[in-house]
Formats: structure tokens, sequence, C-alpha cells
């Protein structure tokens, strides 16, 4: 390997190094990704590791969620990153996570791009560069190598593909599904693969057995490990908050304009950062390939543009209301999120922006400088969407939690935490689980059909006051929240928030019915008496970013 490599080699880890870096510098103090992080997956694993139900049965409850949430419904033991939040404190276990994502991420990328998208040794910049950046891109955390294990696994299939028999290629395929999802990825990453391997058969390519039984045996050690998942889907006869979950309601014309908003801008759960540098380079190079007329030489540029394309188009179309008769006819077309194609773009974008730099570089010395340049801003770019960056006007992991503020209210109360329930407002309800209470409200993927039904009871008045909140809850329910009319789909009320609310209507009857004793509120409820509820204290805290307002439920 020439020595620019191994230079650029070690200045990638050290660069990714200072990425997580604030993670293990700064720890509780660290900033982080709010929406499906720690309002939700941080807390979960917190909670099923703390449960005694870790390794509990496809029928194991856990009592501190709902009353009794299933146990599947927390995902599989055999996950890397539960295992590191058993093991390390959550700050460390998440940025470990992080860490381990990332350099694979890169390590992937590089190994897919070095042998068999652009090889030769001149493209290095190209490759490390590309690599760097796609490992630095804003994944979901709690996917893990979801997507960005996504250039390993296919690095791996390849070599398998063309005959190569290396037990590294075994490894990864063996290794990923733990530290990966099935439904958060992997299973259109091989269903796609399983269709590139028709495509061979059809052109006459020949069978390849090999790669398909590789393809097969991902997949299977995928639904051993995510076995809870396959349960759930096959065996379980219970209705569940997905039974009642809609998603095609969008007219064309909103499909339409998701499509380019996707293409562009991308999506949360796989976010690319592709719009501002990425995709305008992108264009540039397929300007270039149609003026050259270099189709044939560029085939995989070209096919990846178009599926590029039609992965946003897809995406959009899942929402089509047009789906509505499918959908009542097969139920798994809204149990499962077909709409997931997509999660391959991260993959798409950033070998078809290598290829893109490629083509650039050939146009002579000064697009050179060009591509050097877009590589460093991409990374630039990049580096403004670090966590503790983009969110740092956000609660810290200290101020979110807040666990000395929760231990004052744990002592005051003064009753052991399984005697009573408790649900919050403008707050997530994953503070409260984090810091041990039982809680009737939460935020989970699926939960019982006929909680979902009780719980709104709580909630009917404020629903009817809110069509949104109303479709919101009755037309997925993954939030099972104390809705508030007022405040509509807004629940991070801060210490320095001056809002009150003025009109609540809850069924007080009903919360008392399903063992609610407490409401942790974090703003002000100015007509608690007609709700049966006093205050009983408040709560504040330097370390806090919440003011809490205990109230109780009056017998």
């Amino acid at each position: 390997m020439p020595t620019i490599e191994k230079q650029l080699l070690f200045f990638s880890f050290l660069a990714i190094a200072l990425f997580v870096s604030p993670y293990f510098l700064l720890g509780e103090d660290a900033h982080m990704r709010v929406h499906d992080n720690l309002d939700s997956n941080i807390a979960w694993y917190k909670v099923v590791t703390r449960s005694g139900e870790l390794f509990g049965s496809v029928h194991a409850v856990i009592p501190q969620i709902i009353n009794g949430l299933p146990r599947n419904a927390f995902g599989t033991e055999f996950s890397g990153i539960v295992w590191l939040h058993a093991l390390f404190p959550s700050i460390y276990a998440y940025g470990l996570s992080q860490a381990i994502t990332r350099v694979f991420a890169f390590i992937g990328m590089y190994l897919l791009l070095r042998k068999y998208v652009i090889p030769d040794e001149k493209w290095v910049w190209i490759r490390i560069g590309a690599s760097l950046a796609f490992a630095l891109t804003p994944f979901w955390p709690s996917g893990m190598l979801s997507t960005l294990g996504m250039p390993l696994a296919l690095w791996a299939l390849l070599n398998i593909r063309a005959g190569e028999r290396s037990w590294v290629n075994y490894l990864v395929l063996t290794l990923l599904p733990f530290y990966s999802s099935l439904v958060l990825g992997f299973f259109f990453f091989l269903s796609a693969m399983g269709i590139w391997r028709l495509v061979d058969v059809i052109r006459g390519k020949g069978w390849n057995w090999r790669f398909f039984f590789a393809i097969v045996y991902m997949t299977a050690i995928y639904l051993a490990v995510d076995y809870r998942l396959v349960h759930s889907l096959l065996f379980s006869d219970e209705p569940t908050s997905r039974d009642e979950y809609f998603h095609a309601r969008l007219p064309l014309w909103r499909v339409i304009r998701l499509i380019f908003k996707n293409y562009i801008l991308g999506h949360t759960h796989v976010m690319t950062v592709h719009g501002l540098i990425i995709l305008p380079l992108t264009l540039m190079a397929l300007y270039i390939v149609w003026k050259k007329k270099l189709w044939k030489r560029e085939k995989l540029f070209v096919f990846l543009h178009v599926l590029n394309f039609a992965l946003s188009t897809w995406y959009a179309f899942w929402f089509y209301k047009g789906w509505v008769p499918l959908t009542e006819r097969f139920d798994l077309l809204d149990k499962f999120n077909f709409a997931r194609y997509h999660f391959l773009r991260p993959m798409v974008i950033y070998v078809l922006f290598a290829i893109s730099l490629k083509i650039l570089w050939q146009q002579g010395h000064s697009w050179k400088k060009a591509c050097f340049a877009a590589i460093a801003a991409q990374l630039v770019v990049l580096t403004a969407f670090n966590e503790e960056i983009a969110y740092r006007n956000k609660p810290s992991f200290r101020e979110f939690y807040a666990e000395k503020q929760f231990q004052e209210i744990k002592e005051h109360i003064g009753l052991p935490v399984h005697k009573y329930r408790v649900a919050s407002i403008g707050i997530h309800p994953a503070i409260a689980q984090y810091n041990g209470f039982y809680t009737l409200d939460t935020y989970n993927n699926f939960y019982p059909l006929s909680y979902k039904h009780k719980f709104r009871q709580i909630i009917a008045k404020e629903l009817a006051k809110n069509k949104k909140l109303r479709e919101y809850f009755d037309e997925w329910g993954g939030r099972c929240y104390i809705f508030v009319d007022e405040l509509g789909k807004h629940y991070m009320f801060n210490k320095n928030s001056k809002r009150k609310i003025k009109h609540l209507h809850l069924n007080t009857n009903v919360f008392r019915e399903m063992g609610g004793r407490y409401i942790f509120s974090a703003l002000s409820i100015e007509n608690a008496k007609q709700n049966q509820l006093t205050l009983e204290k408040v709560f504040h805290s330097k370390e806090s970013a919440w003011t809490i307002y205990l109230y109780k439920v009056i017998p």
C-alpha cells in the first residue's frame, strides 16, 4: 500500500475519533439527537436491561411500561447495542456505538470502492475522501450498521459472487446481523441482492449457487437474531397498535412533491446531507457523460443515478392514497414499512459521489482542484451536522434525563415505584421510564391494541378538539401520550417556557382505574381541580432542562 494511502487512512481514523470524542470528553453534558433517540431508544435499553427480562421468553412482559409491555417490543437481546448499554453507562455506550458504526462504515465503503468501483491507485484521494464522508453522515443512532454497513456487506457478497472463498467474507455476513437490524435496512438490501441474482440468471450469467446461498445464509442469521420480530409478525394472534396503522393518505400532487423532497433533502432516519455539495456535483458529472456520450463507459454511474431517483419515487408513492384497496386486503402492507427501500440511498449516493469525482477529475487539472474542494466542502458540511454542534441548543443528556430532579420526585412521593403509575405532559415519558418510574404512557413501535383503546379514553376529549392529534393517535398511536389540544404535537417544554395549560380535559377516572396516581407536567395546569388533580409540589434543578409540576389524582 502506497505511503500516501496509509497516511490518508490514518487521518481518516483520526477524524472519526475526533468526531465521536464529545461523548467521551463531555460525558453526560454531551448533546445528541432527541427524536427517536433520547425520547425512546436510549430509555428502552435502560428499561430492558434493568427489567430482569433481557432474555425473557417471547411471551414475557415488562410491567414498568403500560402495565405490561410485551418483551418483544424491545427487540432482540442479541443486538450489540443492547449489550453496550448493559455493560456501560448509557452515554458511553452511545459513544462506543457511534465509534463502532462509523469505523466499519468507513472500512466497508473504502473496501467496496477500492476493489469494485474505482480500483486504480490514482483515485486514492477520491476513495478515502468519499469513504470518510460516508462514515460521518448523521445516521439514525439505534440503526447502528443497518444502512452504513451495507457497503461492507456488498463487498463481501461481491467477493463471493466472483468466486472468492475467503473466510473473511463469511465472517462479515455472520457478524453484521448482530450490529444492525433486518427491518431497518438489511431486509431491503438482501431482497435487492436477491433481485440482482435473479437478473443474473435471466441474463444467462449462470445460477451462481454460492452467491445465492450467501444471501440465504445472511438472511437466516438475521431471522435467528431477530426471532422476536419473526414471532410477533407470524405467530402472535393478539392485535397490536400496528393493526390500526394507516399510511396511504397522500394525493398525487403531494406524492410528487415528496419525491423531490426526499431526492434533494433525504430522510431523517437516513440523513445523507447530499443536497448542497454532492447532488450538484453528480448532476454536473451526468451532464459531462451526456455531452461526451460516455454512456457505455459509465454504465454504473448512469444506473446509480436512475436507482437513486427511483428509490425516492418508491418512498413517496408508498404514501399514495391509491394503495388503500391493497392495504385493506393485505394488512402486512400496513404492518411492515416497505417504503424503507430508500434506506439503500446512503450507499448509492456516496458511491455515486465517488464516481462523479472520478469523472470530473478526468476533465483536466483545474477539475482536480475542484474535486479536492468538493471533498473538503462535504466534510465541512458533515462536521456541522455533528450532534454536539447540530443539537447544541437542545438539552444535553444530563439535562434531558434530569436524574437528580426525578430522584427528588421519587423521594417526595415516598412509595415503591411499582405501587403507582405516572404519566407525563409536556415532556417525553421516556424520561420517567429512564428514571425507573412505572408509566401508563409510552413511545413504542407496537403494543396491545386493547391498551391503546383503553388509554384513549383518558385523552378522548382532547383528541376531539384537535383533528391532527386525533388522526396521529388513531391512525398510528406509537406515541401513546397524554396529548393536549393547546400544546399540539409538541412534547418538550423546557423550564424557560411561559406556557400554561388552561383548558385541559382528561378522564382522570380512567387514569386512576389504570393505576395512574401522578402526572409529571412541564407546564402549570390552570384548571387542575376540574380534572381532579391537585398540585403537590414544583421541582426545579440547575442540572435539568425542565420544571416539573407534580400533580396527584384526587381520590
